[in-house]
């Protein structure tokens, strides 16, 4: 008997080893079964687009590992969140503290003037315009690169519906855990939400993918040993993003093929219909 290598076997061809996988599925794929596409390989079962005709319906337009058509300019989501947050970001600079004050995450306060502000008085916005406004250089310098890199990972196997529904939901999970925990009267503002729930999404892709998992370890324990170190951080915001990141993330990658629209589109409502739960019964409590 050969000695075995370890890898996985084709499908097809139980008998033959391979260290290939289709770049739409992921499944092993054997040198007698993949299809050269425009990026990677693709298996049988991808090139005939599941209709069994024998053509080739998405031979050009290759999948994401979530299913996603694979585009040219995999960061294009995350150059336009960058300039959503760099907007604000000047807008903050030639407005000043005003804007911050109106568009910051603040659960309940009492205003200067004796009125009320905040998520709990009806302001629901704030759980999104937080997550994408900065006050200080240094924070915005710092979520962009964040966002930049990561996001340069993530975008491209998710694809840019998926991904743009994963920071949405990432910053919303963020605001919502540090409305939920931190004190009432506190302001909280910046992408680190949306960062972190990229953090998650980037260990959830590294495990699909069977990638070494040391580095992504590292990386994530000295992300949360800043978090926690680090005076005038919102540690909530930061969970509440990469928790949120990393649920979304294993429902994309990991929807059955032939269900897959309908698992992950009701993963991603569960998850939003958790959120406002949450908001609901914090502001109940607090009103």
């Amino acid at each position: 008997m050969e000695p075995q290598s370890g890898l996985p076997h084709c499908p097809r061809h139980p008998e033959t080893e391979t260290g290939i996988r289709c770049a739409r599925c992921d499944t092993p794929v054997c040198p007698r079964c993949m299809t050269s596409a425009s990026v990677g390989f693709q298996c049988p079962d991808c090139v005939r687009g599941g209709s069994g005709t024998g053509h080739a319906p998405d031979a050009q337009h290759p999948r994401t590992l979530a299913g996603g058509r694979m585009a040219v300019d995999g960061r294009l989501v995350t150059k336009i969140v960058i300039a959503v947050n760099l907007a604000l970001f000047l807008a903050v600079q030639a407005v000043g503290d005003r804007l911050v004050d109106d568009l910051a995450l603040i659960g309940y306060a009492y205003l200067p003037t004796g009125e009320l502000a905040g998520v709990a008085d009806g302001e629901w916005y704030r759980l999104l315009t937080s997550a994408f406004l900065h006050q200080e250089i240094p924070h915005f310098l710092f979520n962009m690169l964040g966002l930049w890199v990561i996001g340069g990972i993530v975008e491209p196997e998710l694809g840019r519906v998926r991904y743009a529904a994963l920071v949405l939901l990432s910053g919303l999970s963020g605001s919502v855990l540090a409305y939920l925990l931190s004190p009432q009267n506190q302001f909280s503002l910046g992408a680190s939400g949306i960062v972190f729930g990229l953090i998650g999404a980037w260990v959830v892709l590294a495990r699909r993918r069977r990638h070494d998992m040391r580095p992504v370890v590292l990386f994530v324990a000295l992300s949360l040993l800043l978090t926690f170190t680090r005076p005038g951080i919102s540690w909530e915001a930061h969970i509440g993003g990469l928790v949120g990141g990393a649920l979304v993330t294993y429902a994309l990658v990991h929807a059955p093929r032939s269900r897959r629209t309908l698992v992950q589109g009701t993963a991603c409502g569960l998850l939003l219909l958790i959120d406002l739960g949450i908001v609901l019964a914090r502001s109940a409590a607090l009103t």
